[in-house]
């Protein structure tokens, strides 16, 4: 079967398995023929689709028509803190787009006047050229759900294991998706998966980071399971990847995470982008031994 597995991240839930697939594997196949390894197919690359396990909780489109006020209980504590980090990051990153949080600000607004600063501010970033109110109504309650609710967490793990067998050699995650492949192996260390490749991670996020499984103990993460390669990747303006030396977290002194910056343009989170970079796809390549 697929010697690559790629996960994608948030937001895929109205498309069909077929069109990740066929997305991924170009992207894939044109990063490693642009280091020159050829050779494989689309057959060789597994790209589970997990999106439709969020749709229960966030059924309706909100890409389709203008998106609508969030009220008061819209965000729980964890997503609050969760913007707060985005904010902050992406004014530490973009200064002169993205106003800066004023004092006390991040860390004291009530939920409604914290959604529209941040709303504000997030929408001046490149990241989030799409609108920030897409982000806040879709693609962190998905975050939640795998976190917070226990069946979705274990039916997205399930999509991803049935498409792993003996011939896995190296998986691939994206934004979200590289919390479900780290937490995955962790999970699994009879698995054949000895290259992990992280793209656009926010595992560093301290949001996340905390509630990952298995919990980490004081301020280091486990290691995954029997990875013997991590990669990890983004762009320096990526501020979902808050945390972008995750060697810092899970390193553990005889084995270490390789960090590396890339630069994806104006599309600093986009799956296809990091995939395409010939620094991903070095790091594909090592884990298929070629």
């Amino acid at each position: 079967m697929a010697a690559i597995v790629v996960l994608h991240g948030v937001g895929k839930q109205y498309l069909s398995p077929g069109s990740v697939h066929e997305s991924v594997s170009r992207a894939v196949l044109t990063g490693l023929e642009s280091i020159g390894v050829t050779g494989l197919s689309p057959e060789d690359i597994a790209a589970p689709h997990y999106g439709h396990w969020f749709l229960p909780r966030d059924a309706t489109p909100v890409k389709s028509g203008p998106a609508t006020p969030l009220r008061d209980d819209d965000l729980d504590p964890w997503e609050a803190e969760v913007l707060r980090e985005l904010w902050a990051e992406a004014a530490r990153l973009d200064p002169h787009r993205v106003r800066p949080p004023g004092d006390g600000e991040v860390t004291k607004a009530p939920v409604p006047r914290l959604v529209q600063l941040v709303t504000y501010a997030l929408n001046r970033a490149p990241f989030m050229a799409r609108g920030g109110m897409v982000f806040l109504r879709g693609d962190l309650r998905q975050a939640r759900s795998y976190l917070r609710e226990r069946a979705v967490h274990r039916c997205v793990q399930q999509e991803l294991a049935a498409v792993i067998d003996d011939d896995t050699r190296v998986l691939v995650g994206h934004s979200l998706g590289s919390v479900i492949a780290y937490e995955a192996l962790a999970a699994h260390p009879e698995w054949p998966v000895r290259t992990l490749v992280t793209l656009g991670s926010p595992l560093g996020m301290p949001t996340f980071f905390r509630q990952l499984v298995p919990r980490p103990e004081g301020r280091r993460g486990a290691w995954p399971g029997s990875v013997v390669h991590w990669a990890n990747l983004c762009d320096r303006h990526d501020f979902v990847a808050l945390h972008k030396n995750l060697d810092t977290l899970f390193g553990d002194g005889t084995r270490k995470v390789d960090d590396d910056i890339i630069d994806n343009g104006w599309k600093v989170h986009a799956l296809e982008r990091h995939l395409e970079d010939r620094s991903t796809a070095k790091a594909i390549a090592a884990g298929l031994g070629t």
